[in-house]
Order: structure tokens, then C-alpha cells, then sequence
């Protein structure tokens, strides 16, 4: 134990412990000479730059003149020096953590000193491990800290988090609660309807993680066969069945330390759930016709477009499962639930369309008016597509209400549009519809007079080769008509 005039044990026992990522500073306050010594050895073993004082006017000019990022403190019995100098660095450094040393007899004082922002503290007469433990925590929460002031910076900068896009209050709360699940390795249900983006906000969990490095590994357990489920999810030995020619492992154990996402996990049959909860719980599996067990160490994240709660209910979905699955859980909004982010997504969508085109699509005003009315019951995934289709049958890089899905000429039509706008299923559509041939040719000519006829420069501005305008210079003859001109 670490005495106040008297240190036992040695480093040869020290415990495996967390290292800092980065050299951390540390600062260690305490009048007794012998604990300051046996504390610098500990944390220099662990990988924290040092520095330490037994005066607590010095430490707070060091903390002025340089800033560390851990504070272990000493807080005597008789003064309330060391509660002062806590309340002055958390004023100052906010980020700073701080770690009260008390004696044995002063736990009011502990109490005081989390009051006056102490992240953590210490009871003397304490020994290596204890020590350890507490500057491991501090570790920890730099990093989870560190991690999640970086996402709310990204999000203060772009319009979503990660490949995630969405402004609305909504999704602000859930960003909130993503940056705070990402640095944790509890498992997380993830509850939404179809075409909600629930596997994206899985790799999105997993992106920020500890362990994004790792692999991420998706299994949609309603596409596969029943039969095939157990051998997908804990592998195989060779020869279990037929056509198990050699042997596989399973998505639980080649997640590695990475993550393992069980989508549509409402399909499992009740023979599965049974064998996921024991895999869960014991943190390995059997694969299917061995007789050994394989350790998993993935986390775990599964989702949803059925009401899991109400199949517990019902006996479709063992209770035992659904809390273990259960720690976190995140409810998806619909897309009708959240319109706000609609004009951010389409933007996403077409230019994602447009990349390696001379001009960009964009969104007519009345067909953005009318996305914004409709309910989309496939959501996310509905719109994407709605977008994709109506710039592939579109005329020109203006998308038109006319060049969108029936479902929303339809909603065109209830809104009290013009008849004459909105074309409908089976119906002639108003619009004159200009060959390509004829609108190339008038693009051609009209380069070639703004730039006055330096082709060099049409070829330029119309995002084609020099080659390319000379034939279908030739092709039109329009060489013939500006010799005339």
C-alpha cells in the first residue's frame, strides 16, 4: 500500500493497464515527498509525461504557465487549499481531469471535491493497482471526451454526421446520442421502418468507434435461408452438411474485434434467438457439427423494421434476447417525420448524380414543392430513387415535376397544380419534347458565336474534345452556315 511516509510493492506488479494514445501530462500536488516519487513512477510506467510539487502555490502558477491534462491532487484534512485549487483549474481548464487524493478519514472531503469538479479521487492508503485503475479511467474519459467534442465540431461544420445527412431537431438528438454510443462497446438496437438509412447509422456507430479500423460486417438475416442462418452467424465445421465442403467461421467471430450487424433481427426463428442469447452472454459460439467453442470478441449492433417489444408480447421474440440486444436503443424518425431535412438530401442525391458532368442537375421549384407535401412511405430510399429516376428520364439537367414517379405527379395533381404541368400515367404530356440532335446542334452554334468562333474555346466551354468539335462541325454543317454568317 502507499503509506504517507511509507511505499509497498514494487512496479514488478504492475497491472496491464490502458496507455495514453498520446504522452500525457500529468501534474501530482502532494507535501509527502514519498508519495510524490512512488505516484511519478507508477504513471511514468504507464506512459505520462510527469511533473510534481509539494506546494500548492507553485502548482497553481504551473498550471497557468502550462497546462497538463491530468491533475492528481492531495486534499489535507486540515486546509481547503486543495478544494480551491480544483475549483480555480476547472474554471480555467474545463477539459482538465482531476483526481482527489484523500486520507482514509476525509471522505466529506471527497465528496467537496467532486462538488468542486473532481472527475474522480482516491483513498490513501492505496496501492499500485488501485492507482492504475483511477489514471486509466482518466484516460478513458480524455479519449471518449476528446472523440465526441470532435464529432459535435464536424457536425457544427457539415450538414450531417459522417455519410449521414440531416439538420433537423430530429436528427440533431440523435447525433447527440451517436456521439456518445460510438465510444462505448455496449451493444445497440437500432428500431426504424424500411428505407430509414439503419445499416448507414450502424456504419456510422461503428466509423466514430474505438475500433473503426476493424471490420464491419453487415448480415441481413430475412434474406437468408433459415437453414443457412446458424452456419452465416457461428460458421461451420467441415463436413456438418452437405456441401460443407471446408470449414467457415461464422460473421460473429470474423468481426474480430470490429462489429458484427444483424439487420431484420425480428426474423430469427426462436431456435437461433436461443443460440444468439447463449453466444451473447457468453461471449463465444459453436460452430455448427464441432465440438469446440470459438470466443467472439464484435460488438454487436442489430436492427429492426418490426415492433420487437410487441413480438415479446406475443412469444415471436424471446424476452431474455431482446433486453440483452437492448442496452441501447435508437428510434429512427421517417422520413415524414423530419421534411426539414428533404431540400438537404435531394441536394445530397444530385450531386452525387451529377459527378462527371459538364452541368449539374438541379430541382425544379414546383417538384420541390411536391416532395415536400408527400408522405414517402418508403422514406430515404424512396426519395434517392425518386431522384435517380427522374434524372435518368428527364430532357435536361432541369428535373421536372413531370419527370418524377407517378406516386408524385399524382400528389402534383392534388395539390391544384395545372393539369398541363403535371403528366400523368397513360396520358400525353404537354411539353415539347426537343430531339437530342437538334439540342446539341443549337448548343454547338451558340458556343461557337459567344466565343467568336475560336473552336478551341467552344470545345472548352462545351465539355468536349477539339476532335469532337470539328465532327460534329461537319456533321451539322454548321462550318457551312458561319461562313455565311
Amino acid at each position: 500500500m502507499l503509506e504517507s511516509s511509507v511505499v509497498q510493492g514494487t512496479l514488478d506488479y504492475m497491472p496491464q493497464t490502458l496507455a495514453p494514445p498520446i504522452k500525457l501530462n500529468l501534474l501530482i500536488v502532494d507535501t509527502d515527498a514519498a508519495v510524490r516519487s512512488a505516484c511519478t513512477e507508477i504513471a511514468e510506467a504507464m506512459g505520462f509525461a510527469v511533473e510534481c510539487t509539494g506546494e500548492y502555490r507553485q502548482a497553481r502558477d504551473l498550471l497557468r504557465s502550462k497546462l497538463a491534462d491530468v491533475l492528481l491532487v492531495n486534499l489535507p484534512v486540515e486546509k481547503s487549499v486543495g478544494q480551491k485549487l480544483i475549483a480555480e483549474v476547472k474554471l480555467l481548464h474545463p477539459q482538465m481531469a482531476v483526481i482527489a487524493m484523500t486520507s482514509s478519514g476525509s471522505v466529506n472531503a471527497a465528496v467537496e471535491a467532486m462538488r468542486c469538479g473532481a472527475s474522480d479521487y482516491i483513498t490513501k492508503p492505496f496501492d499500485v493497482e488501485q492507482l492504475t485503475e483511477v489514471l486509466d479511467r482518466a484516460v478513458a474519459g480524455m479519449s471518449t471526451d476528446l472523440a465526441a467534442r470532435k464529432i459535435r465540431e464536424q457536425l457544427r461544420l457539415s450538414k450531417g454526421l459522417g455519410a449521414m445527412v440531416g439538420r433537423s431537431t430530429e436528427m440533431e438528438k440523435l447525433y447527440r446520442i451517436l456521439s456518445k454510443v460510438a465510444q462505448t462497446t455496449h451493444p445497440v438496437l437500432i428500431l426504424g421502418e424500411s428505407g430509414t438509412g439503419k445499416e448507414l447509422v450502424a456504419r456510422t456507430i461503428h466509423a466514430y468507434g474505438q475500433n473503426a479500423d476493424r471490420p464491419f460486417l453487415p448480415i441481413d438475416c430475412g434474406a437468408i435461408a433459415p437453414t443457412l442462418v446458424e452456419s452465416e452467424l457461428f460458421g461451420h465445421v467441415k463436413g456438418a452438411f452437405t456441401g460443407a465442403d471446408r470449414a467457415k467461421d461464422g460473421l460473429l467471430v470474423c468481426a474480430e474485434k470490429g462489429t458484427a450487424f444483424l439487420d431484420e433481427i425480428g426474423e430469427l426463428s426462436m431456435d437461433v434467438q436461443a443460440k444468439l442469447l447463449r453466444a451473447l452472454q457468453e461471449r463465444e459460439v459453436r460452430p455448427v457439427g464441432a465440438t469446440h467453442c470459438v470466443p467472439i470478441r464484435a460488438r454487436i449492433i442489430a436492427a429492426t423494421n418490426r415492433d420487437l417489444a410487441a413480438m415479446v408480447e406475443r412469444g415471436a421474440f424471446r424476452k431474455d434476447l431482446y433486453y440483452r440486444l437492448n442496452v441501447v436503443s435508437l428510434k429512427l424518425p421517417p422520413l415524414r417525420g423530419r421534411k426539414d431535412d428533404i431540400p438537404l438530401l435531394v441536394a445530397h442525391f444530385l450531386d452525387r448524380i451529377s459527378k462527371g458532368r459538364p452541368v449539374p442537375y438541379r430541382l425544379h421549384d414546383t417538384a420541390l414543392q411536391v416532395m415536400m407535401r408527400y408522405e414517402w412511405p418508403g422514406n430515404i430510399r424512396e426519395l434517392e430513387n425518386a431522384i435517380e429516376c427522374a434524372s435518368a428520364l428527364g430532357s435536361g439537367p432541369l428535373i421536372e415535376l413531370g419527370d418524377m414517379p407517378t406516386q408524385l405527379q399524382r400528389e402534383g395533381l392534388s395539390a391544384g397544380l395545372p393539369k398541363s404541368d403535371v403528366p400523368v400515367e397513360g396520358e400525353e404530356t404537354s411539353r415539347k419534347i426537343i430531339p437530342l440532335a437538334v439540342q446539341e446542334r443549337t448548343a454547338i452554334q451558340d458556343a461557337i458565336r459567344l466565343v467568336s468562333g475560336d473552336k478551341l474555346k467552344a470545345a472548352k466551354l462545351l465539355g468536349i474534345g477539339k476532335t469532337t468539335l470539328y465532327r460534329k462541325l461537319k456533321e451539322y454543317k454548321i462550318e457551312d452556315e458561319l461562313r455565311g454568317e
